[in-house]
């Protein structure tokens, strides 16, 4: 199996896990808070929505050699978005999450055929839609975490935490003072979920700051 068909397939099982988590979603947990401040449980799966619809934007742009953008709108029109579905039923919600998973299925394995060939305008910048898998996966792994409703960092799949927290761990790095590289000493004390946690800003450890690394 080859990175991308990795990547696919971490997709393809956190979309099933989201889906069978929010099989008894009632419209009271839906407009409870978050474990992101100042999001309820809507925004955080209309956020999900959206992002697979944004994916789709930029892969069908790529299979008709366009560099599409992935919120024509920008920022703006992501968060507004965002805030427009927050506040829909449960079930609303739900087919919303089901439907745009499987529109973005549809087009990755429309894109395969094609040869993954081409680029997207991410919102953060120019990214090739091989890269896409990955980042589907992240969204879905760690925004699924978010929601609070069941599902936690130390739920996380291993081979997720593997190559993120390389990423992540190279992401520190690079942010580090010239000689100074490595992850804190208290950071490599605590298991690798917890740590790609405070990694990604979803967790503190003891003694340290903020990693600071994400937004």
């Amino acid at each position: 199996m080859n990175e991308l068909e990795r990547d696919l397939a971490g997709v393809a099982a956190s979309h099933r896990a989201i889906e069978a988590s929010l099989h008894t979603l009632t419209d009271a947990q839906a407009a409870s808070p978050s474990l992101l401040p100042g999001w309820t449980v809507g925004h955080v799966l209309s956020h999900i929505a959206r992002n697979a619809d944004s994916f789709v934007l930029m892969l069908d742009g790529a299979r008709r050699g366009e560099i599409a953008a992935q919120y024509p709108g920008g920022r703006e029109q992501r968060n507004a978005d965002i805030d427009a579905g927050a506040g829909r039923s449960a079930k609303e919600l739900v087919d919303d999450i089901v439907r745009s998973n499987a529109a973005l299925e549809a087009s990755f394995a429309a894109t395969a055929d094609h040869g993954w060939v081409g680029e997207g305008d991410s919102v953060l910048g120019r990214i090739g839609v091989g890269e896409l898998p990955f980042r589907r996966w992240r969204e879905t792994v760690v925004h699924h975490a978010d929601a609070g409703l069941g599902f936690a960092c130390d739920d996380w799949p291993n081979e997720y935490v593997r190559i993120e927290l390389q990423r992540m761990t190279m992401l520190w790095d690079s942010r580090a003072s010239m000689g100074l590289t490595g992850l804190p000493s208290a950071a490599l004390a605590v298991p690798p979920h917890t740590r790609l946690a405070w990694l990604m800003g979803r967790t503190e450890i003891d003694g340290l700051e903020p990693a600071g690394l994400m937004g």
